[in-house]
This record gives C-alpha cells, sequence and structure tokens, in this order.
C-alpha cells in the first residue's frame, strides 16, 4: 500500500493542494459526522496540465473508499450526438438488466429517460431533464457513495452539460461528489455554472498551474537518471513550460532514443518537444508509413472509444494492417495502450483512445479538407453497417457536403426522429436543416420542413412558422402531410399569441379539402383557436355554427368529441343553461378523453374539465385534471402541460375555498411557467390564478409586489386567459383601494365580452366588480349591473354563480332590501361547493343582521379556508359583541 501511494505522488508532481481538498471532499462524502455529504469540485486549466491524470487518481481514490463511481469524457467529435456523455454516465449502471426490471426500476421515467440512454427506442426537454435528474438521485440513493467524474467537460454534448450544470447544486444534499475538469477557455455557456457553484468542496474551481523548474528535474531524473544534468533538466522545463504533459512526452522520447541528459544534448529538447505539437506531431505520423496515417486519421475522425474494425473500415485496411497501424501508434505514443487489466484482443471492445486529445485534435486538423469530409462520410456508412444507429452517423454527416443523396437524407430524417423522442430538438433541427442542403427529392422537401418545423417548435417558434410556411408552398400531393402542416402551424401561430392568423389560416385550407372527415378535422381546429381568441371578430355568428354542428355529431370519433366539447365551453361562456352545457360535457366524457393524444392539443380536455367547476362540480373538475395531470407526467410534460394542469387545479381549490391549497398548486405552476417564459400564455394563467388567491387571502401588497416582479398588467394576452387577466388587474386595483383605475379596466372588460356573447358572470364576474368600483359615485348604475349579473347568474343556474351576484347585489342595495338578498345568497351558497363565498356571505349577513351565531360561522368558515383578512375582520367583529355583551 506505502508503494502505490509513493507511485502515485511521484506521477503527480505539485499536485498536493489539489489532492488535499479531493480527500477533504472524499471524507465528507463517505464520513458519518454532522458535516457529511456531496458537493461539486470542478478543476480547471488549459490543455496539457494534468487534468485527465488528477481524475484518474480521483476515480482511484474514490474505488478504494467503496464509493460508486460514474464516469465520463467529453469529446471534440461528439458534441453534436446529444446526450453522449448522459449515456456514459448512466447506461452502464442500467445496460444489460432485462427491461422488465428497468421497468420496475424505473416505474414512469422508463419511457421518459429511456430513448435519450439508449435503452429504449420524451416530447418535452425539461421532463427529461426532470427524469435525468430522478435517475441520479435514485442511483445515488441506492448505492451511496457515488462519485460522478466528467473529464473534457468543455467538449460535452449541450444537452448533457446543460443537465448536469442544473443539477450539480443538488449533490450537495446528496451522498454525491460530482468531479469535473475543464478548459476554462473552452468551456461554454451551458456549464458556466461550473465556475461559480458554491459546495462544501470548495467555493471557486480548482486551477492548475504549470509545473515549476524543481517539479520537471525531479520528472526528468525519475525517468532517465538521477545523473541528469541541472541545464539539461532546467531546458526540459522551459521548452514546455511547465505543462505536465508535453514534459512526460519529452522524458519519454529522451529515454527512447537513448539521449544523454547532459548540458550538450538541451539544445536538441525543443526539437523533441516539436515533434510532440502541431506540424512536428504531422511529420512523425507521417514518418509511419501511408496506412498508419490513414489508420490515425480515421482514429480522429471517430472520435473516443473508437472501434479497431470501423477505424480500419474508414482507413481501407485490412484486419492485419489496421493491427499493424495501432502497434506503430502506441510505439509512437499517439494512441494509448490498452488497460493493463485488458485481455488480449480485447481492445476492440475497450475502444482505441488516443494519448492526449492534444494530439487528437492536431492530427485530425492536419487531414486536408477533402479528405477529412470524404472521411466522415465513410464513417457515416460504417457506424450504420455496425448497428450504432442513424443518430451515431448523423454528427459525421453534418461534417460532410452535400451530394444530392437519398441516403444521406433519410439517414439524418432517422436521426432526427430519434433525437426528438429522445427529448433534443436542437440535435434534430441541426439534422433536418442539413438534410434540407443534400437537398431531398423534389416530393420530399415538404415532408423534411414539415419535420423541421416541428423540432424547432420548442426552441425558435418563428423559424417554426417559416418552415411551415415553406413546406405548404412545395408542390406535393399528400392530402395527410398537408393537413399536418397546417393544423401545426396554426397551433404554433396560437401559442405565439396570432389566434387570429391561425384561424385564418384555417379558413383558408377547410374550402379546398374534400375529405368529410379531414374537412371536420380542421373545422374543430378553427372553432378551437377562435374561441380562444380575445378580439375575434363575430364570435356570436361562430357560436351558431358550432352549435349547429355539434348538435348533430354523435360523438362516433376523436374529431367529434372535440367538437362536442368546444361546444360545451360556449355554451358555459355564454351562460347557457347548466342542463345544456353538462349535456354536452358529458357527451365528451362518455369515453375517456386522453389529455396528451399525440396528435392533439390538450386544450378541450382542459375545457371540458373546466365546465364542471363553473357548474358547481368541482369534485369533477378536480378528478379529471388529476388524470391529465398524470398523464402529462408520464409523458415527460414537465413544462407548459404541467404548468397549467397545476394552476388550474389551483383555480379549482380556489373556487372551493380551499385557499391554502390553492396557493401552493399556483406557486408550482408558476415555477413551471417561468421555465417556459414570461408573458407567454401558460404564465399569464399562473400568475393571474395566484393574484386572486392572494387577494383572497387578504395579502393585498404581497399580490402587487408579484405583479410588479412580473410586470403584470397591459398588454393584456390576445388569447382568452381564465380568470380573465384584464378583470384580475382591476380586482387587485379594487382592493388597493383605486376605484377609478379599477372602473376604467372593467368598463373595458365589459366592451371586449360583451359584442361576443361572454355573458356568464360564473366565468367573469366584471359586472359584479365594476358595481363595486361606481357604488359609490354612481348606486344606481350599481345596482342596475347587480340586477344584471343576477339576472344572467339565474339563467346559467350555477348556485354558487348566483349567490355571489347576490352577495354583492346586497353590497350596494338599499339597506331595505340588503338582509333578503343576503339570506337568499347563504342558502344558495350553503348548498354549493364555494365555501369562501360562503364565509363572505355569512359575514355580510352576520353584520347586517348584527348577529353573533352568523359571524362565528363566518370567521369559523373564513378559518377553514384560509381567508386571513375575513377571518381577522370577523374575529374583530365577535370580540366588539362580546365586550358589549360583557
Amino acid at each position: 500500500m506505502t508503494e502505490r501511494r509513493t507511485r502515485t505522488r511521484r506521477a503527480l508532481f505539485e499536485r498536493e493542494a489539489e489532492l488535499l481538498a479531493v480527500d477533504e471532499a472524499l471524507d465528507r462524502l463517505t464520513g458519518s459526522g454532522p458535516d457529511t455529504g456531496g458537493g461539486l469540485l470542478a478543476l480547471s486549466g488549459p490543455a496539457g496540465l494534468g487534468k485527465t491524470t488528477l481524475l484518474a487518481e480521483v476515480r482511484r481514490r474514490a474505488l478504494a473508499r467503496s464509493c460508486t463511481l460514474l464516469a465520463a469524457r467529453g469529446g471534440e467529435q461528439e458534441q453534436t450526438q446529444p446526450f453522449h456523455v448522459a449515456r456514459q454516465l448512466i447506461q452502464p449502471q442500467l445496460a444489460g438488466r432485462p427491461e422488465a426490471e428497468l421497468r420496475a426500476a424505473l416505474g414512469s421515467w422508463y419511457a421518459i429517460v429511456g430513448p435519450a440512454l439508449g435503452l429504449c427506442a420524451p416530447p418535452d426537454p425539461q421532463g427529461l431533464r426532470d427524469g435525468l435528474d430522478w435517475v441520479l438521485t435514485h442511483l445515488t440513493v441506492r448505492r451511496p457513495p457515488v462519485v460522478l467524474v466528467l473529464d473534457d467537460a468543455h467538449w460535452a454534448d449541450p444537452e448533457s452539460l446543460g443537465w448536469l450544470a442544473g443539477f450539480a447544486p443538488r449533490a450537495e444534499h446528496l451522498p454525491l461528489l460530482l468531479v469535473t475538469a475543464y478548459r476554462p477557455d473552452e468551456l461554454p455557456a451551458d456549464a458556466e455554472a461550473f465556475r461559480t457553484l458554491p459546495g462544501r468542496a470548495g467555493q471557486r474551481p480548482l486551477v492548475l498551474n504549470p509545473l515549476s523548474a524543481d517539479a520537471v528535474s525531479t520528472l526528468v531524473r525519475e525517468t532517465v537518471g538521477a545523473h541528469a544534468e541541472d541545464a539539461f533538466c532546467r531546458e526540459a522545463w522551459a521548452v514546455t513550460t511547465g505543462n505536465p504533459f508535453e514534459a512526460v512526452e519529452l522524458t519519454a522520447k529522451v529515454r527512447a532514443e537513448g539521449l544523454a541528459p547532459v548540458e550538450a544534448s538541451a539544445p536538441l529538447l525543443a526539437d523533441l518537444v516539436a515533434a510532440q505539437r502541431g506540424s512536428g506531431l504531422v511529420a512523425r505520423l507521417h514518418g509511419l508509413g501511408p496506412s498508419t496515417v490513414r489508420f490515425a486519421w480515421a482514429c480522429a475522425v471517430l472520435g473516443t472509444a473508437i472501434p479497431r474494425r470501423i477505424a480500419a473500415r474508414v482507413a481501407v485496411l485490412g484486419a492485419e494492417e489496421a493491427a499493424d497501424a495501432t502497434v506503430r501508434l502506441r510505439d509512437a505514443r499517439i494512441l494509448s495502450a490498452p488497460p493493463a487489466e485488458a485481455a488480449a484482443g480485447e481492445e476492440d471492445d475497450t475502444g482505441l483512445e488516443f494519448v492526449h486529445p492534444l494530439i487528437a485534435t492536431a492530427i485530425y486538423r492536419a487531414i486536408p479538407d477533402a479528405l477529412r469530409v470524404a472521411l466522415h462520410g465513410k464513417a457515416a456508412a460504417a457506424v450504420v453497417d455496425a448497428g450504432l444507429g442513424s443518430s451515431a452517423a448523423a454528427r459525421h454527416l453534418l461534417e460532410t457536403q452535400p451530394e444530392n443523396d437519398p441516403w444521406v437524407v433519410r439517414t439524418l430524417r432517422e436521426a432526427a426522429a430519434e433525437n426528438l423522442r429522445a427529448g433534443a430538438p436542437e440535435a434534430a433541427r441541426r439534422q433536418l436543416a442539413r438534410a434540407l442542403e443534400e437537398p431531398p427529392d423534389f416530393g420530399e422537401r415538404a415532408a423534411v420542413l414539415y419535420e423541421l418545423g416541428c423540432a424547432s417548435l420548442l426552441t425558435e417558434p418563428a423559424n417554426t412558422v417559416n418552415h411551415l410556411r415553406a413546406a405548404l408552398a412545395e408542390p406535393f400531393d399528400d392530402p395527410a402531410l398537408r393537413q399536418g402542416i397546417v393544423i401545426r402551424l396554426a397551433q404554433v401561430l396560437a401559442h405565439s399569441d396570432h389566434l387570429a392568423a391561425a384561424s385564418e389560416l384555417l379558413g383558408r385550407e377547410i374550402p379546398r379539402t374534400h375529405d368529410a372527415r379531414a374537412r371536420l378535422r380542421l373545422q374543430s381546429e378553427q372553432f378551437m383557436w377562435d374561441a380562444f381568441n380575445a378580439a375575434e371578430p363575430d364570435s356570436p355568428a361562430r357560436s351558431r355554427r358550432l352549435a349547429r354542428l355539434a348538435d348533430r355529431l354523435p360523438g362516433r370519433d376523436l374529431t367529434e368529441r372535440y367538437v362536442i366539447g368546444l361546444r360545451a365551453w360556449d355554451a358555459c361562456l355564454r351562460g347557457e343553461p347548466l342542463e345544456v352545457v353538462l349535456h354536452h360535457a358529458d357527451r365528451v366524457l362518455a369515453e375517456p378523453f386522453s389529455w396528451a393524444h399525440e396528435d392533439r392539443g390538450f386544450e378541450v380536455p382542459v375545457l371540458a374539465a373546466m365546465v364542471h367547476m363553473y357548474a358547481d362540480r368541482p369534485g369533477r373538475a378536480e378528478e379529471l385534471f388529476e388524470e391529465g395531470t398524470a398523464e402529462f407526467e408520464r409523458q415527460g410534460w414537465h413544462g407548459a402541460h404541467l404548468s397549467f394542469a397545476y394552476s388550474l387545479r389551483a383555480y379549482i381549490r380556489y373556487r372551493r375555498g380551499r385557499l391554502v391549497e390553492a396557493e401552493e398548486l399556483a406557486r408550482a405552476g408558476l415555477r413551471l411557467a417561468e421555465r417556459v417564459g414570461r408573458r407567454t400564455p401558460v404564465h399569464w394563467y399562473a400568475i393571474a390564478i395566484l393574484l386572486t388567491t392572494l387577494v383572497a387571502r387578504g395579502r393585498v401588497d404581497e399580490a402587487w409586489g408579484l405583479a410588479r416582479e412580473h410586470e403584470y398588467g397591459e398588454p393584456f394576452p390576445a388569447a382568452v386567459v381564465f380568470p380573465d387577466s384584464q378583470t384580475v388587474y382591476a380586482e387587485l386595483l379594487l382592493a388597493g383601494g383605486d376605484r377609478k383605475a379599477a372602473a376604467a379596466e372593467l368598463e373595458a372588460v365589459g366592451r371586449r365580452l360583451t359584442p361576443r356573447g361572454i355573458q356568464n358572470p360564473a366565468w367573469c364576474p366584471w359586472r359584479l366588480l365594476l358595481a363595486r368600483a361606481v357604488a359609490p359615485e354612481d348606486p344606481a348604475r350599481a345596482r342596475a349591473l347587480t340586477a344584471e349579473a343576477v339576472r344572467r347568474a339565474r339563467a346559467f343556474g350555477a348556485s354558487s354563480a348566483i349567490g355571489q351576484a347576490l352577495r354583492v347585489a346586497a353590497e350596494v342595495a338599499a339597506p331595505q332590501d340588503r338582509a333578503d338578498l343576503l339570506r337568499e345568497a347563504v342558502a344558495l351558497l350553503e348548498d354549493s361547493p364555494a365555501a369562501y363565498e360562503l364565509a363572505r356571505a355569512l359575514a355580510a349577513l352576520g353584520t347586517e343582521l348584527q348577529d353573533p351565531g352568523l359571524l362565528a360561522r363566518a370567521h369559523l368558515t373564513s378559518r377553514e379556508c384560509g381567508a386571513g383578512a375575513l377571518e381577522a375582520s370577523t374575529a374583530q367583529a365577535l370580540a366588539s359583541f362580546a365586550q358589549r355583551a360583557s
């Protein structure tokens, strides 16, 4: 053991401080005291300063302490291969296990992370990252302590690097030490966190410095003999500038050539070092013979862990020639020797590696341009024939020149489809853009543009629109493809807040679609985006068309049920009787209704669920949302979809008066919405529902702070949001005492909604809020507004809506009318699920009648709801009664 430690110290010159940091981090990781735990340890330094050697020692020491070791290395040639690093880290822990065992171990994450890890053949990149987080956490908890080592992080693929940089802060709270090494000048933006992440293992990366003259002298004497003269050793340090890699290679060369380590030989050292770099290395390689040069070029093109049989094919060499070339390159210290523990012949399986990435880079850059392109083409064919798949070939095809080759287009399309399934849309986008350059056959171009649009949907919506419009402009004769392009283009336009453009596109396409079922599908899409367009010019006419169509559809397939679902929602907004609304909703939900259908949006299932909330059936609405949320999570949709689900479930809880739970869910929805981006539809929903909940809880100042932080206000979105964004803003103004500004906003809401026929106060109580705003100055108008709201609430028929309208009507009514209005409001609300509204009505009636029993009920109900301000005011009223009674 002592001898082994001595050899290690002799190999790692002047790295005592770094090794001390490593040992301290491993002590914390494997200890049992209060200061135990994981963290991040980053090593930074230019090429050749010994990062890889130091990481090898980290790995050795981790294994000596019985740690589970996960290791990976970025590769200059593999940067465009998505999840290349993630696979290296995790796949060895999972590969080889039966599928049933993997499914049992990974649970619902199997289908999400499986494609990225190469375990099986998710749409949402955030869901994939969450899944990888879960897998790594699961491995860490099951096999602690864990040391994760990532070498050459600057060359890791962006997908893996972004994931690890996001995960790194969690390491401190797990039995996990994450050790990474990188070149600081080449670290991409995805991994900037590695420079600054705090952690128990140190606040900043450990910066490696060149070796001192004394260290290089010691290295020289240990390698070539203690008799090496001082002048020779000093020159060795000078020509290598203390770079450990170059110093080691120089001493090996001195020994191999039998150079005497004396002062007279010192001038020769510069030439020996030059032979390890750039043109000198290339010249030395050419001296090994043409077949060896071709083999080295093939290895440089293939990257890391190079199977010799594939390199031989790319170099056009037979097996024996490849074996001879491998030996010559190892003797020349260009390729590394196989691990000492490997058996004979195993290097084909373990893969060939260059001695150092600097050598690989120099050889790769020395390949003549035209030949390098040709070698990438050969490599693409070789990896496909070897069964490594289209994705492995795609990185090579990205380096080739367009040659009108159908195989290239087909392979890139297959690779893009794999990467989309694996949650790497940016990689898919690059591959499809290259396929367009090939170019595809005349009739295939529209399909490639469509796929490119789909790949850009989450990352570049503006480019998606351009690609899909270009696809429509192509001459092709595939009605199904045309419909897919139109629907996807309408979807991205709508999600970019251009709902009118989405509707116009569909409206132009419907008359030219001859197939009746395809035409109905396009009609259903147009009805949906029109329903969400807050500025739709002729909403009543659209409602009439929708009613005529939906009422005669039996609901035979998904498209018909989508139309019927939109009819139920439209009836709800317009305030048609509950029986009509629920009749259509029940027709939609007569069979299971997927929220994550691969060819549909989730909007109509959400609307079918929300109808039940407005109809005083929140339990059924929550049941549907729980099913939908579970489906989103199974699919790995952890971005906008899951945010909508959390936020709208929060709104259901708010309507039920469960305000604490509503706030928790709304905050969860807002956190997810922040990932998507501010002022997006999902962000409007999340922030509006959270503000509404905070106002109900009496935390008006906090709500205003949140509104300012998130720039909540004009311009309001073009899409319909519920609760209505402008109405929520007006309610916030009213809660803050600014009646005039609130009234102006609510007048604008009325001008916007009334022409559209959206009259249901259960959906938007703008008349009730406006009545409260104008009551001090114009009580007659306030009473007229509440009377109209009560009339429309009764026409709809939901007890909660009628009770709320009656309560506000009492607030602005003549004194002699208030008690009767409030009594009816309480009676209706007691028969409804709206507990918060009931608490408000009880408090108002108790105050009106000076009835401590009613105030006590209001106090208890408001406390159960989490309505802090109402609880405090009723408590104060009760205290006043008690004081007067005493």
